[in-house]
């Protein structure tokens, strides 16, 4: 895996603030609102807007929170004048850079993301310049000290995973988007606990990055996460886990 898993495990180690609390239930909550409103809001139905309860759930949103959020959406109200876009770019060193928001509008967002990348070497790109490099996957990440390595490989190959790899302190499970909560669900019933469960951009061949162009990546992605707008940032880098911390 690249360091993006990487990079989204030690993010969700990290303590946060109260500020940054508060950021992340507008991400969040914007992502309940995409949801809905396209997929309707009935989670039973819809597998996008459960994960993003999920994710609303595991950083303690309160639950007239997420109903508000998808009342909005489906009501006509400001959550159905959000919408989703993706830029893509390059960073320093050659990296391949996705960025998926979503906006309530679009030029100002463009041109916030466009700053962003030139302010730390990186440049914004045309539709199509890089997504060709990512596969979309159900990715889970579990920590090594935590599990039974081989036995939650079997458990994960018998619920249908298509891939698992081993890296440094983590190991991770990817899956086809379709199987996603299939294997999140038959793992979870057997009490593993990933430190991170998503459906992203996997990217096809990874940059290893050292020293000073690893430090400019992480300053950009960095950069681009603490825009309220941004939801994902995906990269095709590869760094090792003592330099992210």
């Amino acid at each position: 895996m690249s360091g993006h898993s990487k990079w989204a495990t030690i993010k969700r180690a990290k303590a946060k603030t109260d500020a940054a609390r508060g950021k992340s239930f507008t991400k969040v909550i914007r992502e309940i609102s995409a949801a809905a409103r396209i997929g309707g809001g009935d989670a039973t139905g819809n597998p996008r807007l459960r994960l993003a309860i999920d994710k609303a759930k595991s950083i303690n949103m309160p639950a007239d929170n997420i109903k508000r959020a998808i009342d909005k959406a489906t009501g006509g109200g400001e959550g159905a004048q959000l919408e989703e876009v993706t830029y893509e770019g390059y960073g320093p060193a050659g990296v391949a850079v996705m960025v998926e928001c979503i906006t309530d509008n679009k030029m100002r967002t463009l041109n916030e993301i466009r700053f962003i990348f030139s302010r730390n070497g990186g440049n914004l790109g045309e539709s199509g310049s890089v997504n060709w490099m990512f596969k979309k996957k159900g990715v889970l990440n579990f920590e090594k000290t935590k599990v039974n390595e081989d036995k939650l490989m079997a458990d994960a190959i018998d619920a249908g995973a298509e891939d698992i790899t081993t890296e440094e302190s983590l190991i991770t499970v990817e899956t086809t988007p379709d199987k996603f909560e299939q294997v999140k669900n038959a793992l979870t019933a057997k009490k593993y606990d990933a430190a991170t469960a998503e459906i992203t951009m996997v990217p096809s061949n990874t940059i290893k990055l050292e020293g000073e162009n690893a430090q400019r990546i992480l300053k950009l992605v960095d950069a681009l996460e603490e825009n309220d707008d941004v939801q994902n940032v995906h990269a095709n880098f590869d760094i090792p886990e003592e330099l992210m911390t």
